[in-house]
């Protein structure tokens, strides 16, 4: 496995055009993410009014492939935050766990969402 992977906040600030975007897309093309990362972007659009067609219409076309999310992997990304000083958010957690992630380059978690004016909002409906 070669390439990226990408946690939730990272495809998020490349899908809103947010700090970070320019690093996301050079990084793109063999990137990978969990099913767990995938369901946190698909609630940030649900969140606005987006549809699950509308979501996999803006996906398809990116080279990112998705890893399902095993029990082992889930478990591992639990325990990792009794390791942590601080708080870690556990779709990150299980980013870095995925099958072939260690060695990988992994995106840092940007600001994803918070703090954008609503005209910067993407619109569904």
């Amino acid at each position: 496995m070669t390439g990226t992977v990408l946690d939730a906040s990272a495809l998020l600030a490349l899908l809103l055009g947010e700090a970070g975007a320019d690093e996301v897309r050079e990084d793109l093309d063999g990137a990978s993410m969990s099913a767990v990362n995938l369901a946190e972007v698909m609630s940030h659009f649900a969140k606005v009014g987006a549809k699950r067609t509308d979501v996999e219409a803006m996906l398809g076309p990116l080279p990112v492939r998705i890893v399902p999310l095993d029990t082992d992997v889930a478990y591992a990304a639990g325990e990792l935050r009794r390791r942590l000083r601080r708080a870690s958010r556990s779709a990150t957690a299980a980013a870095s766990r995925l099958p072939g992630a260690r060695g990988r380059p992994r995106l840092p978690p940007t600001n994803s969402g918070r703090g954008l004016p609503k005209s910067s909002a993407l619109r569904f409906g």
